[in-house]
């Protein structure tokens, strides 16, 4: 697992938080399986989220989520990141909330609002789409130009199997901006940038706008025993008018190094640090 050193905030209670972390990270194992165990100790399933916290202040918490944990639960899904965030309390009465989400197979950056006010505030800015949004994906093939924009609206669609979401000109508008990092001759290191913020729209461009589908992605990609290539790596937050903005920045997670590293990313120390 990897070892994360967390970034504190400057703000008044920053002096408080620094005190509890020793303790947080010494008590934390509070989760749920289904509804009815979600204040119980226990087990985190071997997620260790204390570990994983990139920003923390008063006002919020920027976790890097492990690949393979949903962020809601649901009537198949009783391990589930809502129900491991009694222990991200550190010390307020209530435990954080989800700001926004990630789909299961996402790792990376996600923002957890710590009272009502920072949800709100919160909420406006991902509304407004000021928080901007760095993704890195492994892709199959090789798009053509160098960069872009993608411009495809979505819609969902449902039957017996599930639901998807796919390109129609009816749909909700979305774009994302995208350009290639590196690659082989068969996959390619892309940096996207979604200007809006649809269910799967970065996997959906991929695949239909780009012809270049996520590796791993089971819905939209093709069959492959990895699992999906698709990171949350950065994320600024200009929380404060007239403060520097917040930001955090997530190294890839282990399944997605070898094909980073076949495509020319140089690695990151930190992301060496095994424990």
């Amino acid at each position: 697992m990897t070892q994360y050193r967390p970034k504190f905030g400057n703000d008044q209670n920053t002096r408080f938080i620094n005190k509890l972390v020793v303790r947080w990270k010494r008590g934390f194992g509070v989760t749920k399986q289904g509804a009815e165990s979600s204040r119980q100790s226990g087990t985190d399933y071997g997620y260790d989220l204390a570990s994983r916290v990139l920003y923390l202040d008063s006002n919020l918490i920027i976790l890097d989520k492990p690949a393979g944990l949903a962020v809601h639960g649901g009537p198949k899904t009783f391990i589930h990141l809502e129900g491991m965030l009694d222990g991200l309390r550190l010390g307020l009465a209530k435990p954080p909330r989800l700001a926004h989400r990630l789909d299961r197979d996402t790792s990376g950056c996600l923002v957890l609002a710590r009272h009502d006010k920072a949800l709100s505030r919160l909420g406006r800015l991902f509304g407004a789409g000021k928080v901007r949004k760095t993704y890195w994906a492994v892709v199959t093939g090789r798009p053509d130009p160098e960069e872009g924009v993608i411009e495809m609206p979505l819609r969902k669609v449902s039957n017996k199997d599930g639901w998807r979401m796919i390109a129609d000109p009816a749909g909700q508008a979305a774009a994302t901006r995208w350009r290639r990092l590196g690659g082989t001759t068969l996959e390619t290191w892309l940096e996207l940038h979604p200007q809006s913020g649809r269910t799967h729209q970065i996997r959906v461009h991929c695949a239909s706008g780009l012809g270049c589908p996520i590796i791993g992605d089971p819905v939209y990609g093709s069959a492959d025993d990895r699992p999906m290539h698709l990171h949350a790596r950065h994320l600024v937050i200009p929380y404060w008018a007239d403060r520097p903005p917040v930001e955090a920045i997530a190294v890839p997670p282990p399944h997605m190094r070898a094909a980073l590293r076949d495509c020319g990313w140089p690695g990151e120390d930190e992301a060496e640090q095994e424990c």
